[in-house]
């Protein structure tokens, strides 16, 4: 018990200062980067407009269930079915939080190919959604315009500390409400499996390759994961004697992909978009692993010398600690949070229920809130997302209020 709390606690100290920088920039991403500023570069369906949303994607930190609305935003807002697949494949495999926790745990090399990897993947996947979107013209209907706001991410006028403080509220509550639950099941994960796998278990299997990369994507794609949660686990498997390349398909293939965000892919884009999305997932996880493991120089991707010393007692530094205490007060209060918003809201005669199918996390959550806050005639919009009921004041009929949770990707009962 002793070594797994030991192990526990080294790899929370390791990640925490640089996921708290993450939550940061998260934050100011969120607050200063419209949404709209990009939707107009991503019409096309040639490769720089699936280009320009890749390289968008890659630092958002946003999972594979909190990427579908942005994804379906941009979409309604007239990005392409192109343009639109690649967003989808590079956000959930990294962003800024991960990228540095990335670094943190497993080395610098894995913190740039990580991003390479996605934004390589999203490219070829998006371009060959393209090719076939050029191919068969687009007769899907857009959004019908009763629901404006979240395609456009449009905020009236506001002063630079009003969204400094918007930045500090999403990426230190929102943010840690969305991935906090994640982060923590990849750490228990992973100490588990460096406490109860023995050291060389792995090994019989380093001749093989290629097929404990598919075993791991098979394990990893219906598996519901964060970027940055599954920093951790690769680290354990690594610890264990798998392979580096192993360990990024893990990186690569458990965020990106769950079959609900297949699901709705396949329902927004069609059923050809879904089936690229994740063959270039697949493909692109097993032949950049097969890239690190076979041409590139192992010396790049040995762990840092502390990843080896994790459940031996090793001293941790005053700022570590410091910032893994903030942390775990962070988690404390989102979750606290969490549970009093469900019990806060007072129902008045004019405020109506919706039963929301669909939303995963606190993006899903926020994306709903703010699209039917939009609608003419709502007063006020309050989502659940434990037991996905929209509580809404005002005028909008359900018809009016359906569409808008339609097109923003998600189902209303």
């Amino acid at each position: 018990m002793n070594e797994f709390f030991n192990s526990l606690l080294f790899m929370l100290n390791e990640m925490s200062p640089y996921i708290l920088l993450g939550f940061l920039v998260a934050g100011l991403l969120q607050a200063f980067v419209r949404p709209a500023m990009m939707t107009r570069h991503l019409a096309g369906t040639g490769w720089k407009s699936v280009l320009k949303a890749a390289a968008f994607g890659v630092p958002l930190p946003l999972c594979s269930c909190g990427v579908l609305p942005a994804a379906v935003a941009l979409r309604r807002g007239g990005a392409s079915r192109a343009a639109s697949s690649s967003f989808l494949i590079a956000t959930p495999q990294t962003g800024v939080d991960s990228i540095a926790a990335t670094y943190a745990m497993l080395g610098p090399a894995f913190a740039v190919v990580r991003p390479v990897a996605a934004l390589t993947t999203a490219l070829a996947g998006g371009c060959l959604v393209g090719r076939d979107e050029a191919k068969n013209a687009d007769t899907k209907a857009d959004c019908s315009g009763s629901c404006p706001a979240p395609a456009a991410g449009d905020e009236p006028r506001q002063s630079f500390w009003h969204k400094l403080g918007m930045a500090l509220r999403y990426g230190f509550f929102d943010m840690v409400q969305s991935i906090g639950g994640w982060l923590v099941i990849g750490l228990l994960i992973a100490a588990i499996i460096t406490v109860a796998v023995p050291d060389n278990f792995f090994v019989q299997f380093k001749d093989y390759t290629l097929i404990t990369m598919l075993a791991v994507v098979i394990v990893a794609v219906p598996m519901y994961v964060c970027a940055t949660g599954s920093i951790p686990i690769a680290m354990s498997l690594m610890l264990k004697g798998l392979s580096p390349g192993t360990a990024l398909v893990m990186l690569m293939a458990g965020p990106a992909a769950n079959f609900a965000s297949i699901t709705v892919i396949a329902r927004e884009m069609g059923r050809r978009a879904a089936a690229i999305y994740l063959g270039a997932i697949v493909a692109g996880a097993i032949l950049f692993g097969l890239l690190i493991d076979m041409v590139l120089p192992a010396s790049w991707f040995a762990l840092p010398g502390g990843a080896h010393a994790c459940g031996h007692g090793e001293a941790f530094s005053w700022f570590s600690t410091a910032c893994s205490a903030i942390l775990v007060v962070l988690l404390i209060i989102a979750i606290a949070s969490g549970k009093l918003h469900k019990h806060s809201h007072n129902i008045t005669t004019d405020t109506m229920e919706y039963k929301i199918k669909g939303m995963n996390c606190q993006h899903c959550r926020a994306s709903v809130e703010k699209g039917i806050a939009a609608l003419e005639g709502v007063k006020s919009v309050t989502v659940d997302l434990a037991s996905g009921i929209a509580r809404v004041e005002g005028t909008a009929t359900r018809e009016e209020i359906a569409s808008c949770v339609r097109a923003l990707g998600f189902d209303m009962e």
